[in-house]
């Protein structure tokens, strides 16, 4: 079945800011008295606080986890938000897939307010039919709850007509429940194997390759063919 509309992730996928957000959980963490070295925390990148804090402190108890994530948010809005740069390509992108008849949402563990910033960021507001965040839903990736949200709001369109385009597993992962195949790139930093066993349909470099090969990549293709 033809894709008829593309889910984009955000961070590590459009915008270069997986490694800002690895310093700002790792003070956030170090502001609790935990030590937790960066690369420990840069394999859970691409989760919400709600799935994020759990896994590497499942002792936590949710007020811990809740300050954690509060304690976290404030750092990298005050530090390091304004920092965060798209990737080349990023917009090219999705104006290539809105010019291809296909909609465009941009479905993120990222907050509403940070979304709307990277909106700005990346000049694409005319380019974007829907958006989900982690506002909209009560768990973030690597559970279904966004990529679902997002089908609802493109109904009648069904799982077979959309594809998701992530840089972590948790994308993966997370499309895959909903019934989402995935293409992933490599900016996010996560190893190929680690994004084929989680079972991505194909891995470009970053969003530019992906631009370049558009029309034989899978957003122009059947992935399931």
């Amino acid at each position: 079945m033809a894709i008829r509309a593309v889910l984009f992730d955000i961070d590590g996928t459009l915008v270069d800011s997986n490694d800002l957000h690895v310093i700002a959980w790792e003070e956030a963490f170090a502001g609790a008295d935990v030590r937790l070295d960066r690369d420990t925390i840069r394999g859970h990148i691409g989760k919400g606080a709600d799935m994020l804090i759990p896994s590497l402190l499942p002792t936590a108890d949710a007020d811990t986890c809740r300050a954690l994530g509060e304690r976290c948010g404030a750092v990298f809005k005050a530090r390091f938000l304004d920092q965060v740069a798209p990737f080349p390509g990023a917009r090219d992108l999705l104006a290539r897939t809105r010019e291809s008849g296909r909609a465009v949402v941009l479905a993120s563990s990222a907050s509403a307010s940070e979304l709307d910033h990277y909106l700005d960021l990346l000049d694409a507001h005319d380019l974007v039919s829907a958006t989900t965040s982690a506002d909209d839903v009560e768990n973030t990736k690597p559970a279904p709850d966004i990529f679902a949200a997002a089908l609802r709001k493109l109904a009648p369109l069904s799982a077979d007509e959309v594809l998701v385009v992530g840089d972590t597993p948790y994308d993966v992962e997370a499309a895959a429940k909903c019934g989402i195949a995935t293409v992933a790139v490599r900016s996010g930093g996560f190893p190929d194997a680690v994004l084929r066993d989680a079972g991505a349909v194909a891995i470009y470099d970053d969003v530019a390759a992906l631009l370049a090969d558009f029309d034989e990549s899978p957003i122009a293709g059947d992935v399931r063919a």
